[in-house]
């Protein structure tokens, strides 16, 4: 898909994977929606990027979890651009819990993780399938996790969020085909603010034994995932119902 011109989504995309992929949108001509819950501030230098490469941007606050606030930002979208061609559904949430501390995952992680994670991709996709399909052509990206795949991560309920979507994409991929199509990718450890919180005084260590194992010797940069995900929306026309995993080759040690 040739992406200039077009609109795009990119939900959560005040920091991270989603702002580099915002930026990567914008740098290639698209319009952006930078989508954000609460981290305002952060949206707005997002969104000011953005312009600054050229590009035309609408800032929306909205939580992916739920379907009124996601029906009405598709609609703001279509408001303002006239059309809806791309959706990268990369907002998310979790809470750390190891794997073995049964109890410690309440079940308020659960809802909240599998609303924002899970229901929130199916609410975004299912209003943004009408107008690409209207458009006569579409993309979504579903940003994923190894956990999906690996049941490892910060929780068992964030890992079994990502193994839904995983699950999901193939079902949407086959559902609104030929017109749009509906990929996933699969980061592997992140250089992110999220997992430098989550991990606290962990965290050196544990990227410094993730680069370690990893065959490529690093882990991976918000940059090298939104790589990923813009040649999924423009490169890969014959590709769909996938995921690729992004992990340096971690998972093949």
């Amino acid at each position: 898909m040739d992406i200039s011109g077009k609109t795009a989504i990119v939900t959560g995309s005040a920091v991270g994977v989603g702002r580099a992929t915002a930026l990567e949108l914008a740098k290639r001509g698209a319009n952006v929606v930078v989508n954000y819950s609460r981290s305002e501030a952060e949206a707005r230098e997002t969104l000011a990027a953005v312009e600054r490469l050229g590009a035309k941007a609408l800032l929306v606050r909205a939580d992916v979890s739920r379907d009124d606030e996601v029906r009405a930002m598709v609609q703001r979208t279509l408001a303002a651009f006239g059309a809806l061609h791309v959706l990268v559904n990369n907002a998310a949430t979790t809470v750390f819990v190891n794997f073995a501390d049964l109890d410690g995952l309440k079940e308020e992680d659960w809802d909240r993780i599998l609303a924002v994670n899970l229901k929130g991709p199916f609410f975004c996709s299912r209003a943004a399938a009408g107008p690409m399909k209207a458009a006569g052509e579409g993309a979504i990206v579903n940003i994923a996790s190894i956990a999906g795949i690996r049941a490892i991560g910060s929780s068992i309920a964030y890992a079994a969020s990502k193994a839904g979507l995983i699950n999901m994409t193939v079902a949407l991929a086959r559902v609104l085909a030929p017109e749009v199509r509906v990929n996933a990718v699969a980061p592997g450890f992140i250089d992110t603010r999220w997992l430098r919180e989550g991990l606290g005084p962990l965290y050196d260590r544990v990227k410094e034994a993730t680069a370690q194992q990893t065959p490529l010797g690093r882990v991976s940069t918000p940059d090298d995932i939104a790589r990923v995900v813009l040649s999924l929306i423009e490169d890969a026309d014959f590709v769909t119902g996938q995921t690729i995993t992004v992990d340096g080759g971690n998972a093949i040690r």
